[in-house]
């Protein structure tokens, strides 16, 4: 299991965390779209993982932000 952080921020700082893995959700988005064009499946698979994975943490911070 990995290792667990507890970290103290503000709503402030919440909302740039989550503004800035919406940003490189989208950059590994956008990567695995070209890779699949130019047909190197194995970058493919690296960028859609990356995706997934930022995708989990985004929903996690997005569920903890104020109404």
């Amino acid at each position: 299991m990995a290792e667990t952080f507890s970290l103290t921020v503000t709503a402030d700082e919440l909302e740039m965390l989550v503004d800035a893995l919406e940003a490189d959700l989208e950059g590994y988005v956008e990567a695995a779209k070209e890779a699949r064009g130019s047909g190197d499946g194995g970058d493919v698979e690296m960028f859609k993982d990356a995706a997934l994975n930022i995708q989990k943490l985004l929903t996690r911070l997005q569920d903890m932000l104020p109404e």
